[in-house]
């Protein structure tokens, strides 16, 4: 299917690597021009090779912390008039209510709610204008099915997915549409991370690790960051048009709610 998106401006957060890295790769493949963003140049550099030699579009990448406003500035300097934006950013670490501060409440909003509310902010009037504009927020599974331990991310993903929905209703009519992706045990670094964390205080393998968490998942295996990439290109879409203020979860049939 062509997703009629060929030669559209794409800024991807946090892309370097893992899911963001998929969704950079999957709109890459469609003809878009992609901006990626990263705090390692070595990674953002290499990332940039593999997906310039393998499709023909302009790739470019900003250094930096999303949730830093210079980075900010400076990616909607590398892309004034971005058709697509796709938020993204790593979250905290698991942990405990009673240890979590105000400054690690801060840092959780900081980096998971209000950097991309800021990125939508500064590209939503003009993809208004243009009638033209596709914004994907990567949030968690957590959002709608909250666990203690990841408290921090959900909060902080949770305001964002409720901002979202609210300016969702408010842009529609103007052909852009803002919508959600829930990953869950997706098999990326981060979540090499979790099953190095279980093994360290379960005493376990990381063989043993990996396999306690397929089995938490319906489909009995971790999701594909391709699967997850593709997904995020077909929000993009011109086709999806009819898509807003949706959450989309890509957990292997795992939630067992109906909404």
């Amino acid at each position: 299917m062509d997703l009629g998106i060929k030669g559209r401006r794409a800024i991807v957060c946090a892309s370097s690597r893992g899911l963001g890295k998929a969704c950079a790769t999957a709109l890459a493949r469609e003809g878009v021009q992609v901006i990626l963003n990263g705090r390692d140049e070595d990674a953002l550099r290499a990332t940039a090779e593999v997906i310039q030699s393998a499709y023909e579009t302009e790739v470019s990448f900003v250094v930096g912390d999303i949730g830093q406003d210079a980075t900010r500035s400076a990616l909607l300097a590398a892309c004034p008039e971005p058709d697509i934006l796709v938020n993204n950013n790593g979250g905290p670490p698991p942990g405990r209510f009673q240890d979590w501060d105000r400054d690690a409440w801060i840092s959780a909003l900081d980096a998971n709610m209000l950097a991309p509310v800021l990125m939508i902010r500064a590209v939503l009037d003009g993809m208004v204008e243009r009638k033209f504009g596709r914004i994907v927020n990567i949030t968690s599974a957590m959002v709608k099915t909250p666990l203690g331990p990841m408290g921090l991310s959900t909060a902080a993903r949770t305001g964002l997915t409720a901002m979202s929905k609210a300016l969702s209703r408010d842009v529609a009519h103007a052909n852009v549409t803002l919508n959600n992706l829930l990953p869950e045990r997706m098999d990326t670094d981060r979540q090499r991370g979790m099953a190095e964390l279980r093994s360290k205080l379960g005493g376990v393998s990381m063989e043993q690790a990996y396999e306690e968490m397929k089995g938490s998942i319906a489909a009995r295996r971790l999701g594909r960051p391709d699967e997850f990439g593709d997904a995020c290109a077909f929000l993009c879409s011109a086709q999806a048009g009819y898509i807003s203020g949706q959450n989309l979860q890509l957990d292997g049939g795992s939630y067992s709610g109906l909404v």
